[in-house]
């Protein structure tokens, strides 16, 4: 699986910093990744996540939805607030200490991997509001409503997982989140 195929990649890394770019996703420069680089060192976080567009499959300059991602802060996360995986970006030795994709979780081992390091272990993290990268609609578990369904079921085993509970109203609150992202255009 994905998750599976993202821990192998994690394995044999060489670098400090791991970002993880799934097939059909960009970056929207050539600087990007310099621009990251310089943050974790003007920062020295252990994570950085940013801004993702989907863009539509033929036409990759049509932005079909803007995830502004905005600052992180725990009670975001007890609302349904996500940053895209896409975007993020974490130093090995955080893999290395707190563990890789869970693979038990066919959908949501992203949203897990987050809690686990945000809301469990409080890792520290910068948001760089920037578009870090775009994204072709699509995907495993937003290809479609029943998939969405899915990975939302998913969503609330990956606080447990953790030994957290989750929010009561999480699996609506998720959701219901994401609608603002199909009508904000980002500045150019």
């Amino acid at each position: 699986g994905v998750y599976d195929a993202m821990n192998k990649g994690i394995k044999v890394a060489s670098g400090d910093i791991i970002g993880i770019l799934n097939s059909d996703d960009f970056y929207p420069n050539y600087s990007i990744l310099s621009q990251i680089v310089q943050e974790f060192e003007r920062t020295n976080c252990d994570c950085l996540y940013g801004d993702l567009v989907y863009v539509d499959k033929a036409n990759a300059r049509n932005i079909v939805r803007y995830w502004k991602s905005g600052l992180f802060s725990l009670s975001k996360i007890h609302n349904g607030w996500m940053l895209p995986h896409p975007t993020l970006f974490v130093k090995k030795k955080i893999y290395n200490k707190f563990g890789l994709y869970n693979t038990s979780l066919s959908r949501a081992a992203d949203y897990e991997m987050i809690i686990r390091l945000l809301k469990k272990h409080k890792i520290s993290i910068k948001y760089l509001p920037k578009i870090l990268v775009k994204m072709r609609a699509g995907g495993l578990s937003n290809s479609s409503f029943l998939n969405r369904i899915k990975a939302n079921q998913e969503d609330s085993s990956a606080w447990r997982i953790n030994n957290l509970y989750p929010p009561l109203l999480i699996r609506f609150l998720k959701p219901i989140r994401k609608i603002k992202q199909f009508f904000l255009r980002p500045n150019r």
